[in-house]
């Protein structure tokens, strides 16, 4: 049978936090085994493929995004033959393993800064962003952190600054040397071989930097800060010119895809932050010899009214060519979306609604764990918090443990059926009720309402692989053609608590069964009622 090269093209991608997924040897954290164990569950969903995020071996300062060995697996997480056999059963389900990597950084544990920080003529002194201080002893220049502070950390045996844009403990690498490049791909390329499928490529516009280290200026008053980037956080005062978003970056990006195609079947989805996010995921998807596709920000913030999403993606089609866009509403790093859009909003109906968006929008879509068991946000107390991103911001931002908090299995179990033990972060009482024992059980809950419809869209070509063309004028729904020579598709979508009627001449239109929403067509109107849509093919 012939490969599907290109079944990464409106995949439906589940991304699993392995630390709380589940907890196979009873130490609290979740484990790759515990991946391997639950694998069958994310099969049923009816899902192509797993982002894993990391589980290389690591001191754990940002759980798991600072490596400090890119071939191994972690200890708390198991061994690298706990990994080949999820990648092997995995495969065996029809389920493809893409993995996190973390390219721009690494841990300062890791031998290769460990040996760069020993004196500026070792083998590996420009491996890092080394740059000496001004002389009044400042950084050398006004760079900041994600994190909060400068981007730039002093080291005393150098008598140097190094660059870091997240922890002092993630000293960035220097991609202006090539034999750091190439060592980079060959670490990729150790996973390939393996028979990854693809790769999740963390903060994909931030491997290179200006060699001249300009200052960057400031945001003009009234521009637009940086998204996923708190309005308090100073780092969203600056427009990011010289720090992340070089040219020269494209040009890795060109060698990573060189090395994929050498693996037919292979796929990457860049994780982008920047100024202009939309812009950049163009440039970085488009041509067929860079990412095969990226996501950004815009739908992981707060706004989410018709007219802001209906904005973001008429402004990514005008861009994007024939680059391909992945959407997400939830991840690891961002308040889970039943929260973060649907407080006020009876949760399950509207993680429905939404979750029915998402994955009607043209391109790829990352599901977070829990999303299909509608999890809100828990609320994780101060005393428990984990994340180093929320410590310096409480309580205004409370980091992002709140996401990250165990996966409940079974209500009646320690724990939810996580784990025997004390667990890293704490199980959200809020979720309990959500467990999966209880809504694999219960027809009506959100699991079942939404692996039916992962199914029914699954089955849908042209909401799999068509164009799409918004309608403008719909007040608060969300109306939109998608397009492919095998189906023409109307969808329509009501996020809001208002039933909704928009007058619509539309001849020949078959409304479609099997998705589970209530929407439907009359006397020339579509009517949505609250939080539901409508799914017509013309004839």
């Amino acid at each position: 049978m012939q490969q599907n090269t290109d079944w990464w093209r409106g995949a439906i991608i589940y991304q699993v936090y392995p630390r709380s997924f589940f907890d196979s040897n009873n130490d609290g954290v979740g484990d790759l085994p515990g991946v391997t164990e639950k694998l069958p569950y994310i099969a049923s969903l009816g899902v192509d493929g797993i982002w894993l995020s990391p589980f290389f071996k690591s001191p754990m300062k940002d759980f798991g995004y600072d490596v400090s060995d890119y071939r191994a697996v972690d200890p708390m997480f198991g061994h690298l033959d706990d990994f080949k056999e999820l990648l092997e059963k995995a495969h065996q389900l029809g389920l493809k393993i893409l993995i996190d990597q973390v390219l721009s950084h690494t841990s300062d544990q890791h031998v290769w800064f460990q040996e760069s920080q020993q004196n500026k003529t070792n083998p590996k002194a420009d491996w890092y962003v080394w740059a000496n201080a001004k002389p009044d002893g400042s950084p050398p220049n006004n760079w900041l952190s994600l994190f909060g502070g400068s981007a730039w950390q002093w080291d005393s045996r150098r008598q140097q600054y190094y660059l870091h844009n997240f922890l002092a403990s993630q000293p960035d690498l220097n991609f202006h040397n090539e034999a750091v490049q190439q060592q980079v791909l060959e670490e990729v390329k150790f996973w390939l071989d393996l028979g990854v499928d693809g790769f999740r490529l963390d903060t994909v516009n931030f491997y290179v930097h200006s060699k001249n280290l300009e200052d960057n200026p400031p945001l003009p008053a009234g521009a637009k800060k940086s998204l996923g980037v708190r309005p308090d956080n100073p780092y969203s005062f600056q427009r990011h010119v010289y720090d992340i978003c070089q040219p020269e970056n494209i040009d890795f990006i060109v060698r990573l895809r060189q090395l994929l195609d050498q693996y037919p079947g292979t796929t990457t989805v860049g994780e982008i932050g920047a100024d202009d996010t939309l812009q950049v995921m163009a440039d970085y998807t488009s041509g067929g010899n860079k990412l095969h596709m990226a996501y950004t920000f815009d739908l992981l913030n707060r706004q989410h009214d018709a007219d802001y999403i209906r904005q973001v993606v008429c402004q990514l089609e005008a861009q994007i060519g024939d680059g391909w866009p992945c959407w997400a509403l939830s991840n690891h790093d961002t308040v889970r979306s039943v929260t973060r859009w649907g407080e006020g909003h009876p949760s399950q109906a509207f993680a429905q609604v939404s979750l029915a968006m998402l994955m009607s929008m043209r391109g790829s879509v990352c599901l977070y764990q829990g999303e299909e068991l509608g999890l809100p946000e828990a609320d994780v107390p101060f005393e428990l918090i984990q994340d180093p991103y929320g410590i310096p911001f409480w309580p205004e931002y409370k980091g992002r443990d709140g996401c990250r908090t165990p996966i409940p299995w079974d209500k009646n179990a320690t724990n939810a059926g996580f784990s025997q033990e004390k667990t890293w972060l704490p199980m959200s009482e809020q979720h309990v009720d959500l467990a999966v024992s209880e809504q694999q059980v219960n027809p009506n809950s959100s699991y079942h309402f939404i692996r039916q419809f992962i199914k029914w869209r699954q089955q849908q070509p042209a909401l799999r692989n068509g164009t799409i063309e918004l309608f403008e004028n719909t007040g608060e729904a969300l109306v939109w053609w998608r397009r492919h020579p095998d189906q023409q598709l109307l969808v329509a979508v009501n996020l809001t608590a208002d039933t909704l009627t928009i007058p619509l001449s539309i001849n020949k239109i078959e409304q479609l069964a099997g998705h589970g929403f209530e929407g439907h067509y009359e006397n020339g109107q579509l009517v949505l009622p609250a939080y539901q849509a409508f799914f017509g093919q013309l004839f």
